[in-house]
C-alpha cells in the first residue's frame, strides 16, 4: 500500500473526516437568546430624565398675521398683536401683510381659507407673499369631527 489510494477493505474508498462547521447549535442557541430579550425588554423600564426647571420663557409667544381668504374670495387681514383689520383684494395681500409686519419681519402669516374657495386663490396669495420675501408662511386647517 506504498503510494496508492487508501481503500477500505470491501474495495470503495474510505471516508475522509468532514470539516465543516455545525450552525445547528449556534441556531438554537440565538433563538433562545432572542426569546429571553423579547420576554426581557417590556419588563425593563426606561430611566427617568430630572429636567431643570425655570421661571418663565425667555421668548415671548408671537402672534401671526391671520390672512382670511372667504368663499366669495374676499380676503381680509387681520393683525392680532395690534388689533387692525384691513380688507384687500388678492393681489394687495402681500402689501397690507408688509405693512403689518413694518417693525418686525419675521411674524408668521397664516392663511386661512374657506372649504369653497379655489385653491388657486390660496396659492396666488402664497405665491404673493413668498415674493415680498415673507419665510414663515402657514395653513390653517380644522381637524375633522
Amino acid at each position: 500500500m506504498a503510494g496508492g489510494s487508501r481503500t477500505s477493505m470491501r474495495g470503495g474508498r474510505m471516508r475522509r473526516s468532514m470539516s465543516d462547521i455545525n450552525v445547528v447549535p449556534y441556531i438554537d442557541v440565538m433563538l433562545v437568546l432572542l426569546i429571553i430579550f423579547m420576554v426581557a425588554a417590556p419588563l425593563t423600564t426606561p430611566g427617568t430624565i430630572d429636567l431643570p426647571s425655570v421661571a418663565k420663557s425667555s421668548q415671548a409667544k408671537e402672534t401671526p398675521i391671520n390672512v382670511i381668504v372667504k368663499a366669495d374670495k374676499s380676503v381680509t387681514v387681520k393683525d392680532m398683536k395690534n388689533g387692525s383689520e384691513q380688507t384687500a383684494s388678492a393681489g394687495d395681500v402681500s402689501a397690507v401683510v408688509v405693512r403689518f409686519q413694518a417693525g418686525d419681519g419675521t411674524r408668521p402669516v397664516v392663511i386661512s381659507g374657506d372649504k369653497k374657495v379655489e385653491y388657486d386663490a390660496i396659492l396666488q396669495i402664497m405665491d404673493g407673499l413668498k415674493q415680498k420675501g415673507i419665510e414663515r408662511v402657514g395653513l390653517s386647517v380644522q381637524p375633522r369631527t
